[in-house]
């Protein structure tokens, strides 16, 4: 794509909240948009002030970067932002595209190379300015844990710089494999300790790392229906009340990494100075849970680790293979069973389950 641009629009008052009423408006204007993108003039105005405002009423993490593809063809690239729970989403619309002459869809930001530039905040961001090191563990060996480096990198503005090289990664490497080849991003200066590696090997060392790692767990289990199960009691840091059951026999399985992806799910209700839902919310909390729990049934690689309560909220935590079916299956839940009050779901990778460790009893 040679030309990229992304505004952030104004709203249109069209209603395209389905797949088939988005492409429906969009095909409407198609080639009033084509004629946009193809001349390069004005697209900030003349396509994105449109289109970003309708794929907000699907999800509002839809963006979209548009351009001229070749001297027959336009593209629209369809981003989640980095925004893992809304990838599979992105994919879905973009395969529901209908067919337009001189137009090509494409899901999440491709990889264009390591030969891009990207200038941010003053600064420049290329392969001959950003170098990297492996953060290696003996606790952790499968953890993808990398730190970039740049010479122009201070404490005072590691936001600025870290921002940059996200986004220098997402269109070097794309979206999806920024999101999912490495565990741990983190920005610095050079260590003296550590042998800086150039740019132009990264794709190649992730490769290595993630085809190592996929070898080594080929073979694991993939539910969790039998398992032992400890009721947790307790306090939180701010002095309410918890209660927890976690599936104690998973928390000393020595395969977690099998399962990267943590799921967890956070439903806020009103409660008392017991810190606990009523008695009709908690029906309704298990229902949302039981009917989640069946339908990832039919789907192996989702393995439950309980849930707790405490502070007005109720968290369900699920480790998983991939994180497509799970994010399609549990927005579909939440549209159902809605309670009142937020309930929302993150998606991230988390190896060794790191975000379980505080319902283990210190020894």
């Amino acid at each position: 794509m040679r030309f990229i641009s992304r505004l952030f629009g104004k709203k249109e008052h069209a209603k395209t909240n389905t797949h088939a009423a988005f492409w429906a408006w969009f095909a409407s204007r198609e080639k009033e948009f084509y004629k946009v993108l193809f001349k390069g003039t004005d697209i900030d105005s003349r396509f994105m002030d449109k289109v970003i405002p309708q794929l907000h009423q699907l999800n509002v993490q839809f963006y979209c970067l548009a351009g001229k593809y070749d001297e027959q063809t336009v593209e629209m690239v369809i981003s989640a932002e980095g925004d893992i729970k809304s990838f599979v989403f992105v994919e879905d619309l973009v395969a529901d595209a209908p067919a337009l002459p001189g137009w090509k869809f494409t899901a999440l930001k491709p990889g264009l190379g390591f030969d891009i530039k990207i200038g941010m905040g003053g600064y420049e961001f290329s392969r001959d300015n950003i170098s990297f090191y492996s953060n290696e563990s003996s606790e952790y060996p499968d953890q993808i844990d990398i730190t970039f480096v740049h010479p122009g990198y201070t404490e005072e503005n590691h936001k600025e710089i870290g921002n940059g090289i996200v986004i220098f990664l997402e269109n070097a490497l794309g979206e999806l494999d920024t999101a999912t080849l490495i565990d741990n991003i983190d920005f610095g200066p050079a260590d003296s300790e550590k042998e800086l590696i150039p740019l132009e090997k990264l794709e190649d060392f992730l490769r290595w790392r993630e085809k190592e790692f996929v070898e080594k767990y080929k073979a694991t289990r993939s539910n969790s229906d039998n398992d032992l199960y400890s009721v947790v009691e307790g306090r939180n840091s701010y002095n309410m009340p918890l209660i927890a059951c976690i599936n104690s026999e998973l928390l000393e399985w020595d395969a977690k990494p099998s399962h990267p992806w943590m799921m967890v799910v956070e439903h806020e209700f009103e409660w008392d100075e017991s810190g606990m839902p009523s008695a009709e919310m908690h029906e309704r909390l298990g229902k949302f849970e039981d009917e989640l729990l069946a339908g990832l049934a039919g789907t192996p690689g989702h393995l439950y680790l309980g849930r707790n309560t405490e502070g007005g909220s109720c968290f369900i935590y699920i480790a998983c293979r991939e994180f497509r079916e799970i994010s399609r299956q549990t927005a579909a839940r939440i549209e159902k069973y809605l309670l009142k009050r937020s309930v929302n779901y993150r998606i991230y990778k988390d190896k060794y389950w790191m975000t379980m460790e505080k319902f283990i009893p210190a020894p």
